[in-house]
């Protein structure tokens, strides 16, 4: 509680005869505050104001501070820091085994340092959701749920021991086993509350729910009111142990919605739109807060969707206001009476509940009419890349020609007709049994004559011989927290299937589907409709409780695929209803990929191919013969409504969560280390004691300049946080497979990256290792290799590069292009990088989280002069290189500028340390050091 009160904040509010001690927004006033000026301000930002009126304590939160906040510039740009204190943290397992880690370590470290242990523990409440480790190696059986989990307790046992002891071990620090949901699903079906509520002191404290978390997905909670953000590991370890995060108030662009959704159009069409629009209008760094007629009428599982994708446009958070909506949603999803009671009053009384009509200060406005809206894709590589439906077979035949080997001809519409008189209709193999029959069953058309790129390849699944060739749906995965939280989507694909398997449709055999719900409320309403048997009969059993295909756990393709695919370089597709569509993400054998809603997933399936018009070609033929097309099977809005009406209930969602963190019996029967410190286990490959603090003395030491350092990677644009950060499967050949078999590992025990985020030895050998990277040292390569200029520029892994220059003493510099880190908040692309020596970034821009991870581990972002890059000062990326006027930090000063000295070119190059608290963490060799030193010396 605030050890000030500067404003005469402080009062109660009684909701039913309980009574809560709250701090009234309205009570700011006087000097500098003209009238309105809080009323007036955003939602997102009187939730940050009355953050800093609770924790107000004159030393790192003072009245100014709340005053500048109060009122708030909407036109300047953003140049004043406040400390912002989370009510919570949120994790998943892929970023939450590192968390526990870390602060296992720090334990061991502050006992190193003369301290007591036992500082180390959670201060804000932690939960943990384990969503990440589920693989879909088992598919398109009855048994594919039971098998993958079986699975996946065999691969992750050690790492499920060792959160099970920090459960224990440690106060305030909860986990939601496995096989439950996903994360942000669970989130905002549960965990959240909207208003928070805690005993502080004999008072019992109302304020609004706030988080971040270790999963840039976070912003899916601002669907319910939430204001919560993804921020690295290492800043959510430090929210923990009670230190603020530290940042700059945002500038807030006001998206303005109107109309609703027409037919045909669903929330997954929506956020691809709003996704394209608001990367366009460039929104990196600021809040993005929804508001007008148009808001009232949105369903709270659309909200929950736009704010989901809060990182596929670059905002820190994309949120909602509170109103009917959000007390609906809350109802239905199990929240007691008290809990809806205080929400609506709460809101109410602090000016957080929405008013239509209303329209605060923002610093840039767009605006949507709903109604405009068309069923869309996007891809094949990012999300913002939106093409609606319609042009879906055009766009993908434009992009081929990127994706292949080619003589420069790519494919265009205008080539549609001269590819149909090649191989006309009755020219194509008779289509399998299983499928249905289908247009274009026979996927190759002749290179010859302007044709597009083609390379069939024949293939024999079950007894039948096919054919299939570049634009090949792979997998069709109904996947990711975006789409599955929505029951409109997700009884709309059922829907859809029933009515398929109805005209006697199936998937194309070559085509993995695959079915992961976000909770099992999502399995239990599907049930109860009816419907989960017309899913099984494509192929779309569920398959587990967790994240798969759009984090790249999609398993194996089908083998007779995947060889057919690498021995004729097929430039094959995925359709999902994920969020994330990057290069090398979803499979390794699969090339092209596309984001679309579950509906749309389930179409593509039965048509098998991206080089289809779905709303011009038919998906099959029904048992008499009849061609059969989409319009004939795509469920109207009035039977979804009627669906979800019907089966979904708010006792389901109470019995499903009445025990969510007990677990299963594979859970509760666990051996479970036990003690205050954890015991290491020195022949473990998943969970290894990090150095991070080895050597680490008591005080700083000083902050030092950079000289003879030479270039690790020269990267481009938009390079991603899965271009950076290991992810995905282990290859035998790699650095890190090579570790892992001399550790008596068998390949078949691999398992990913991610679940092994807990052993340092894995993840450095990972790091820059993504398959699609491309690195303009080593042109015309792919994958984690690198020029080694320790051995007269051989092409290496970069790996055993780094290792060579460590050991010559030799500092790495990476150089990058425009929006370098964007994507997930993944903590091991700065921890990487700072394993591997490297002691700056410079880049032409970044995205926010990335770059505040760097500065956690120690590593100095640097940007380019406005309009220069490395191709404009003619960086080839051999020269040696220096940086000077980093030592002013020692003075307590953060330079704007550093001197950057590349053989014989020089330029000043911005300091990206933004903050105060950034320097100081700059200046301590990274956040954990930082706070380890503070709670030492508390």
């Amino acid at each position: 509680m605030a050890s000030q009160d500067s404003f005469g904040a402080k009062d109660t509010l009684d909701v039913d005869g309980t009574s809560y001690t709250i701090y009234r927004l309205d009570q700011v006033k006087g000097e500098g505050i003209g009238d309105g000026d809080v009323a007036n301000l955003p939602f997102s930002l009187k939730v940050l104001l009355e953050n800093l009126l609770r924790t107000e304590d004159g030393a790192n939160i003072t009245a100014d501070h709340i005053r500048t906040l109060a009122s708030w510039d909407a036109d300047a740009e953003p140049s004043e820091e406040i400390q912002f204190t989370p009510a919570r943290v949120i994790m998943q397992d892929f970023t939450g085994v590192p968390c526990v880690v870390d602060l296992a370590t720090m334990r061991e470290a502050m006992a190193d340092l003369g301290g007591d242990p036992s500082r180390i523990n959670p201060l804000a409440p932690a939960e943990l959701v384990i969503d990440h480790s589920v693989i879909a190696d088992v598919f398109g059986t009855p048994e594919a749920f039971e098998r993958n989990v079986e699975i996946e307790y065999e691969r992750n046992r050690e790492r499920y021991q060792f959160l099970r002891w920090g459960q224990g071990a440690f106060d305030d620090f909860k986990v939601v086993p496995p096989g439950t949901g996903i994360v942000h699903q669970v989130n905002i079906e549960h965990l959240a509350r909207t208003v928070f509520t805690r005993e502080v002191d004999g008072e019992l404290l109302a304020y609004p729910d706030t988080c971040v978390g270790t999963d840039s997905h976070t912003t899916m909670v601002n669907g319910i009111g939430v204001v919560g953000w993804g921020v690295g590991g290492i800043e959510a370890e430090a929210a923990m142990l009670g230190q603020p995060v530290s940042m700059l108030i945002p500038r807030v662009v006001g998206f303005k919605l109107s109309g609703e959704l027409p037919e045909g159009a669903t929330a997954t069409d929506l956020v691809l739109t709003i996704t394209e629009m608001l990367r366009e209008h460039g929104v990196v760094g600021k809040f993005v807060e929804f508001y007008g007629e148009g808001v009232s009428a949105l369903p709270l599982a659309n909200r929950a969707t736009i704010g989901n994708m809060s990182p596929e446009f670059g905002s820190t958070i994309a949120v909602f206001p509170i109103d009917d909506q959000t007390i609906d949603y809350l109802r239905l999803t199990g929240r007691d009476d008290a809990q809806l009671a205080l929400v609506e009053a709460y809101a109410k009384e602090q000016g957080l509940w929405h008013d239509p009509s209303a329209e605060p200060r923002f610093s840039e406005r767009l605006e949507l009419d709903v109604s405009t809206v068309v069923p869309s894709l996007a891809g094949p590589k990012r999300p913002q890349d939106r093409v609606a439906v319609t042009d879906a077979k055009s766009s993908f035949r434009g992009a081929l020609s990127n994706y292949v080997e080619t003589d420069g001809d790519g494919i265009d519409g205008a080539q549609d007709e001269a590819l149909d008189e090649t191989f006309p209709a009755s020219d194509a193999p008779a289509a399998s049994s299983q499928g249905g029959g289908a247009p274009r069953e026979y996927l190759s058309c002749a290179p010859a004559d302007g044709g597009r790129p083609s390379n069939p390849a024949t293939i024999t699944i079950d007894g039948q011989e096919m054919t299939i060739d570049h634009g090949a749906v792979t997998i069709a995965a109904i996947t990711s927290c975006t789409n599955t939280s929505n029951p409109s989507v997700m009884v709309g694909a059922a829907l859809l299937a029933k009515k398929a398997v109805e005209k006697g449709l199936q998937r194309k055999p070559w085509v993995k589907t695959t079915l992961a719900p976000g909770s099992q409320v999502v399995s239990n309403y599907l049930e109860r409709a009816e419907l989960t048997p017309y899913l099984d009969k494509l192929g779309f059993n569920l398959v587990g409780y967790g994240c798969t295909t759009c984090i790249g756990n999609s398993g194996p393709l089908i083998p007779e695929v995947s060889e057919a695919v690498n021995s004729h370089d097929l430039a094959v597709t995925s359709v999902l209803s994920g969020n994330r569509n990057f290069e090398g993400r979803i499979n390794p054998d699969v090339k092209m990929n596309y984001l679309a809603s579950p509906p749309l997933v389930v179409a593509y399936a039965l048509a098998g191919s991206m080089d289809v018009d779905l709303f011009d070609d038919p998906l099959g033929t029904d048992e008499a013969g009849n061609d059969v097309f989409l319009r004939d099977i795509w469920p109207s809005p009035s039977e979804i409504e009627e669906v979800v009406g019907r089966a979904i209930t708010a006792e389901m969602f109470s019995e499903d969560y009445a025990d969510v963190f007990a677990g299963d019996e594979r859970w509760r029967s666990l051996p479970t280390p036990e003690g205050d410190t954890f015991a290491w286990d020195p022949e473990s490959t998943y969970v290894r004691r990090p150095p991070y603090f080895d050597g680490m003395p008591a005080e700083p030491e000083p902050v030092t300049d950079i000289s003879g350092a030479r270039v690790l990677l020269k990267l481009g644009d938009s390079v991603t946080t899965d271009h950076i950060s290991p992810a995905g499967a282990i290859k035998k050949d790699s650095p890190a497979g090579r570790y892992l078999a001399e550790n008596g590992v068998q390949q078949r025990d691999f398992n990913s990256y991610g679940s092994r985020r807990g052993n340092h030895e894995v993840m450095i050998r990972g790091t820059f290792a993504n398959i699609r990277l491309r690195n303009q040292l080593a042109p015309g390569t792919e994958g984690g290799v690198t020029r080694d200029f320790t051995a007269d520029g051989e092409v290496t892994t970069v790996y055993d590069a780094a290792q060579h220059y460590a050991e010559a003493g030799t500092p790495l510099v990476v150089l990058a292009g425009k929006e370098y880190g964007s994507g997930s908040s993944r903590d091991w692309a700065a921890k990487g990088t700072a394993l591997l020596g490297v002691k700056a970034v410079i880049a032409e821009s970044y995205e926010r989280i990335h770059r505040s991870n760097l500065i956690g581990m120690g590593v100095l972002p640097l940007q380019y002069p406005d309009g220069e890059s490395a191709e404009s000062l003619g960086l080839t990326g051999d020269e040696e290189f220096s940086v000077t006027g980093v030592t002013a930090m020692n003075d307590g000063d953060s330079p704007r500028t550093v001197t950057v000295k590349a053989g014989d070119v020089e330029f000043e190059a911005r300091l990206r340390i933004d903050t105060p608290g950034e320097a100081g963490y700059y200046r301590n060799g990274g956040i954990m050091q930082y706070v380890l030193r503070s709670l030492r010396n508390a």
